[in-house]
Parts: structure tokens; sequence; C-alpha cells
């Protein structure tokens, strides 16, 4: 009995550990020519929602701390891909926005989903279902 617990076939982070790898080594080609990474591509997706955002916000919806998620803005702000500033309410607060740079990626970013998409071969429900069920384990961990 012990034994089976231990097998891999019967755990579930390996498929979550190999499908995130997988899944990141598809998104790769489609996100060097936007010349961004996948984190980076992530930020750029809340900020295409939203306009402006906060540094702490950011890192709430992307499950990043500020040590990850600083030197990653530092870098995407010197490519002039977004920009931070203090804001005028409250300086201990840092707001993060997109450029005019920033900005203009979006449009070649709306092909990614759509490419993703038909790569994972999941109809409409499972992709839906999948999706639910990933963000419960988030909301539970």
């Amino acid at each position: 009995m012990t034994k089976n617990i231990l097998k891999l076939s019967n755990q579930v982070c390996f498929p979550l550990y190999a499908a995130t790898r997988q899944i990141t080594r598809l998104y790769r080609p489609m996100l060097e020519k936007l010349e961004v990474t996948y984190p980076q591509y992530l930020v750029l997706l809340v900020l295409f929602e939203e306009e402006t955002v906060t540094v702490k916000a950011l890192g709430e919806r992307l499950y990043l701390d500020s040590g990850t998620l600083t030197p990653m803005l530092k870098r995407m702000e010197e490519h002039g891909l977004v920009e931070r500033r203090r804001s005028s309410k409250d300086e201990r607060v840092v707001e993060v926005t997109l450029t005019e740079k920033g900005r203009g990626i979006e449009k070649q970013a709306e092909e990614i989903p759509i490419k993703f998409s038909k790569e994972i071969h999941l109809e409409q429900e499972e992709f839906e279902e999948l999706k639910r069920l990933l963000t419960k384990i988030l909301d539970q961990v």
C-alpha cells in the first residue's frame, strides 16, 4: 500500500509540473517575436486589462513576490515596455503602466492565445474545466 502512494503515476504534482514546462516551451517561440519572457508576458496581460496597477496588486495577481517582480519590471522598463512611478497619493506605492511601445505589442499578443489553444488540442469545455480546476487549486494553496 505504501509503495503505491509513491508511484510517479499516482502523483498530481508531476503532471502539473511537466505540463507547466511543456506549456512554457510552447509559448517561447511566440514570445520571442515580442521579445519578452513568459513572466513578462503575464505582466503585459495584466496591464492590457488595467491601465495602471500597483506593484503590490500585480504581485498578488501573478502570485509573485516583490523580490521576483521588481527586477523583472526594471528590465521591462529598460526595454521601454513599462513605466514605474511613485503614486501621487502615497509615495510608498509604486504604480506600473504600459508605455506606447508596450501598448503597441498588444495586437501581436492577441494571436498568442489563439495559437496556443490550437496547440493543446482541448475542446472548449475541457479548456474551461481545466482552468476552473487550476484556479480552484490556486485559491486553496
